[in-house]
């Protein structure tokens, strides 16, 4: 059989999932993590890596001579030097949509728990506020109801259309920032220009891919186009806003909350900006991570895999 080594098989599956599928394909070495060191000498003699966040630079590609595949866990494929695969013929896998309903589902939590504080509310009854405050019920700040405000959504690819269908669900009015044609936006949503969504929309959610121009497309200046009142999401990458601004934002009540995933360095450094940040939820990158997510990731994989070994073209390769 075939030599395949996993390089971070934790990453995706920490126990409680199977890989029999897969061990049934080639001839499989599993490994939880690998350091930047160890990738070399672990996956010298395969022909084929499955790999979630460790990364294959061009320079590491030149020291593995039997690699011909690459199987990335995840939807964004930059933990691989592209250019750098296809010039030796590696064929480069992803998996873009095992995680769509996960990660739409995250966004709601965070945004329900900004505008109903379900954290801060569970933590005062426990410190005894409801006991002593004299009423039946107790709240201490406004309650908004989703249906009066306005989702804007940066981003409208699979992701960005099951959080408006959500939103929907809910009765929000939805706005969407994207590049593809007016034909193909759903005619219970607005197109609009990002300004006019920056301005108006009360719940900003990021779906955008990350490149050279989407990267701190939230700083100052976008930042200063938004509502005070506006609530900040972003469950795609850390780098779509810029911590330093955000945070500051926060802090001087430009901004009245945010609700993150995903940070610039992970795990983030404890002096990041905004794990200090009032009125900032952080969640630790886990959006994508239902068991039923996870299951149909792994499921792709092998499927991805075994068409590779017959031979066969596959969806998701990356180019050909």
């Amino acid at each position: 059989m075939r030599k395949l080594v996993l390089v971070d098989a934790s990453s995706v599956n920490p126990g409680d999932l199977s890989w029999q599928a897969l061990e049934a394909l080639a001839d499989c070495s599993f490994y939880a993590q690998t350091s930047i060191e160890e990738v070399v000498p672990r996956c010298r003699e395969a022909e084929l890596v499955l790999t979630n966040k460790v990364m294959f630079t061009a320079d590491v590609l030149d020291q593995l001579p039997n690699l011909k595949y690459i199987g990335v866990l995840a939807t964004g494929y930059n933990v691989v030097d592209i250019a750098a695969a296809c010039q030796r013929g590696i064929v480069v896998t992803n998996i873009p949509t095992y995680g769509t309903a996960s990660v739409a589902q995250h966004v709601f939590a965070h945004l329900l728990n900004i505008t109903n504080r379900v954290e801060e509310y569970a933590h005062e009854v426990r410190q005894g506020k409801w006991t002593n405050c004299g009423n039946f019920c107790y709240w201490n700040a406004p309650i908004p109801e989703l249906s009066t405000l306005t989702m804007g959504i940066i981003g409208y690819g699979h992701i960005g259309k099951a959080v408006a269908r959500i939103a929907l669900g809910f009765g929000m009015k939805v706005l969407v920032s994207s590049s593809q044609s007016p034909f193909l936006i759903s005619s219970d949503v607005k197109l609009v220009t990002q300004e006019e969504l920056l301005s108006t929309a009360d719940v900003i959610s990021l779906h955008c891919k990350l490149s050279d121009r989407t990267k701190h497309f939230i700083r100052k200046e976008t930042l200063a186009l938004m509502k005070p009142s506006a609530i900040l999401l972003n469950m795609g990458r850390g780098e779509l806003i810029d911590e330093v601004d955000v945070a500051e934002a926060l802090r001087e009540g430009r901004l009245a909350a945010a609700g993150l995933d995903v940070l610039s360095q992970e795990p983030p450094l404890l002096d990041n900006p905004l794990i200090q940040a009032p009125r900032c939820y952080i969640t630790p990158h886990n959006a994508w991570s239902s068991r039923k997510a996870r299951t149909t990731l792994i499921e792709i994989a092998v499927q991805n895999v075994a068409q590779y070994l017959n031979g066969e073209k596959i969806d998701c390769q990356i180019y050909s």
